[in-house]
């Protein structure tokens, strides 16, 4: 097994495989600041204050966390520090508590090492800030390297870079270089599943257990992990005691428990704050009924033309905005779904498994009035998706028409979130 690994990371990337995956970063990460950045000065000042994006600064910001120096560097480390990234920097700063209320809800291990981070830079709001978008954006590099070493192992160097560029322009990529953990959880996930897939599965069992103290979905690594444990032990490279190192799974979600009632608070608080988030766990097959019963709705909302009447019950904001949300959505499910299909015969079955298991758990819980809320950032980390259509795309030699779609919902996405329009 440890030849096996040595074998696996000694031809893991070349250095000019290595630097490709970097400049992808770099280029598609500055494009996006650029973006956001003229998104926000367009979307500042006075006149702005009644605005909608206005109104959600003054509601949901906290300007101490994210906006630590003042002009002009905050015009700079700003715009990308919006909605759950002021959450986790809140979270950096002071901690859970014994009353953690809606704080429960973001897993500890990004801010934890926001925190640990931002210590070496003095523990200010600054150095958290700064230490987030060095986190963010380090796990983005390096959790391409292991998906470009995966993909490249099964499917070749073309369809490697091909799934790079395409899960670097996918607009849900975008919360991979904020202050969210989406990047570390890609990291974490895919470095557990390289693990496994050349027989490491100790060392893929903990990978998988940093993932789930980093995002609830970090759990389901266990049925991957299962799939490959079983073609190892069918061809004799593993012995039935490693099915142990499965175990591990879910130590990160019993570490968040136990540290939550360490603390004083209730150890299952994670679960028990999700419907002051608006969300009810109902299963993958409800999740998706609503999904599409929303899109529905916002279809015949835009189609009659007028906000009144509001045909969902309830609109929490303007009818024609929630309408459009839910028909985007709801595209990107479909999209989803339609990538899992393209999946049987483009990636390997524990692979494929993996992001199947991912997107069933993204819509299990829908949330009123988007059930589908967030489906955009959720599906981001599900590197096999990009995976197939990245095949597909290669078979139609189509990647610089799906990259240069990617990349224009990504632009799109970045100027919404500067100005403080609620995405996922």
């Amino acid at each position: 097994m440890r030849q096996r690994l040595r074998a696996g990371l000694a031809t893991a990337l070349s250095k000019q495989e290595f630097l490709w995956v970097i400049a992808v970063v770099l280029i598609t990460r500055l494009v996006v600041w650029l973006v956001a950045t003229f998104a926000a000065l367009l979307t500042a000042g006075p006149e702005a204050a009644g605005s909608l994006g206005g109104l959600n600064a003054r509601r949901f910001d906290d300007p101490t966390l994210t906006h630590p120096f003042g002009d002009p560097l905050d015009l700079l480390l700003a715009p990308l520090a919006r909605w759950d990234a002021v959450w986790y920097l809140r979270i950096a700063d002071q901690g859970y508590g014994s009353a953690p209320g809606l704080k429960a809800a973001f897993f500890p291990l990004y801010p934890l090492l926001v925190r640990m981070l931002g210590e070496l830079g003095g523990g200010t709001p600054g150095a958290n800030l700064l230490a987030a978008y060095v986190l963010s954006l380090a796990a983005f590099c390096a959790g391409l390297c292991c998906v470009y070493a995966l993909v490249r192992r099964s499917s070749g160097n073309a369809i490697a870079k091909a799934t790079v560029l395409l899960m670097a322009v996918f607009p849900g990529s975008l919360w991979f270089g904020v202050p969210y953990a989406e990047s570390l959880f890609l990291l974490l996930s895919a470095a557990a599943l390289w693990c496994a897939a050349y027989g490491s599965l100790w060392l893929a069992g903990g990978l998988a257990a940093a993932a789930a103290a980093t995002r609830s979905l970090g759990v389901l690594l266990i049925v991957p992990l299962a799939l490959y444990w079983w073609r190892r032990r069918r061809v004799g490279e593993v012995s039935r005691a490693t099915l142990l190192s499965l175990l591990l799974c879910p130590l990160g979600l019993a570490a968040f428990a136990l540290g939550l009632w360490a603390g004083g608070a209730e150890p299952l608080a994670f679960a028990q704050i999700q419907s002051a988030w608006a969300r009810e766990t109902t299963g993958p097959v409800l999740g998706a009924w609503h999904g599409l019963a929303a899109a529905w709705l916002g279809l015949r909302q835009l189609a009659a033309g007028a906000r009144e009447p509001v045909f969902f019950g309830v609109a929490a904001g303007d009818p024609y905005r929630i309408a459009a949300m839910n028909l985007m959505l709801c595209g990107f499910l479909l999209l989803s779904l339609w990538a899992v299909l393209l999946s049987r015969r483009r990636v390997p079955l524990p692979l494929a498994a993996w992001s199947l298991a991912g997107l069933l758990f993204a819509i299990s819980a829908p949330a009123k009035p988007q059930p589908l809320m967030s489906m955009p950032r959720l599906v981001a980390v599900l590197f096999p998706l990009a995976w197939a259509v990245a095949a597909w795309a290669e078979e139609r030699r189509a990647v610089s028409v799906v990259a240069a779609c990617g990349a224009i919902g990504l632009g799109a996405f970045a100027a919404l979130y500067a100005g403080w329009s609620w995405l996922a």
